[in-house]
């Protein structure tokens, strides 16, 4: 009967499409993951030809996560956590760091790739005092995330919108900054909004990058460091504001790191 189950319920799942490559993957490939296909690795092996700084900036970005939600969970009291477009598990994910921090922590994880399904079972652990969850939905759908989220959530008490490395997905700006101003306006004051994206700031990036785009992948926009600080109008930036994700507050994890990665991003607080 379990195994009939577990059959019934991995045919449930949505296919998997091998034939081209997925940023998910390819990030995770490029943060020594296990989570990719051959397509995947190519892919990124290419991108990482044309701009070798990629990785770096992964490593950036991941620790600017990490240093975000410990700020969060351990200064700033936050006790909830709504993480769209999580991508694949790797190590320190944001239920982890902040449950490591306070073991009460609430997360939901949001995502809508196949594999990234396939995977919730890894995400869906939590220490016995808190909780973690999954939700299947599209960042363009905002009402759906909110209602959802609401189910773990309580939105009487502040939350921490996470959008890391996911609106570049949005081909218009205008969409993008629509999105996370709906998002913001579901949350209750003293909540945060964490984000990054990657800029427009290096030649060989934006090569890489129309290179990805043209091969058939959900396209990815790089945009200007200005273009994502729009993203948090209206809140109050915690200092340094919008930066390089390598000078966000670095500490130790940061060392090694340059000091300017073409990854930008900040974390604000809902007034």
């Amino acid at each position: 009967m379990a195994d009939q189950a577990e059959n019934a319920a991995a045919e449930a799942l949505p296919k998997i499409d091998t034939s081209v490559p997925q940023s998910a993957r390819i990030w995770n490939y490029w943060l020594g993951g296990k989570d990719n296909y051959e397509v995947d690795r190519v892919a990124g092996d290419a991108f990482r030809e044309i701009f070798p700084g990629i990785e770096t900036g992964a490593r950036a970005a991941r620790y600017f996560l990490a240093r975000a939600v410990r700020h969060l969970a351990g200064e700033e009291g936050v006790r909830q956590f709504l993480d769209i477009g999580t991508g694949l598990p790797n190590v320190d994910n944001t239920h982890q760091i902040a449950q490591r921090v306070a073991p009460e922590s609430r997360i939901v994880y949001v995502d809508n790739d196949p594999l990234v399904l396939a995977h919730a079972r890894a995400l869906l652990t939590s220490t016995p005092e808190g909780v973690t969850n999954y939700v299947d939905a599209d960042l363009r759908d905002p009402a759906t995330i909110l209602r959802e989220a609401a189910r773990t959530l309580d939105f009487d008490k502040p939350v921490a919108l996470m959008l890391m490395g996911i609106l570049g997905h949005i081909e218009d700006h205008e969409e993008a900054c629509a999105i996370v101003r709906e998002l913001v306006a579901g949350l209750p004051s003293g909540s945060f909004l964490v984000q990054y994206d990657s800029t427009d700031t290096s030649k060989d990036y934006l090569e890489a990058i129309q290179q990805y785009n043209e091969g058939g992948s959900i396209p990815y926009i790089l945009r200007s460091p200005e273009q994502i600080a729009r993203y948090f109008d209206g809140l109050e930036l915690l200092e340094p504001g919008v930066a390089s994700c390598s000078r966000w507050r670095p500490d130790t994890e940061a060392l090694g790191l340059p000091a300017e990665v073409h990854q930008y991003g900040g974390v604000a607080r809902k007034n």
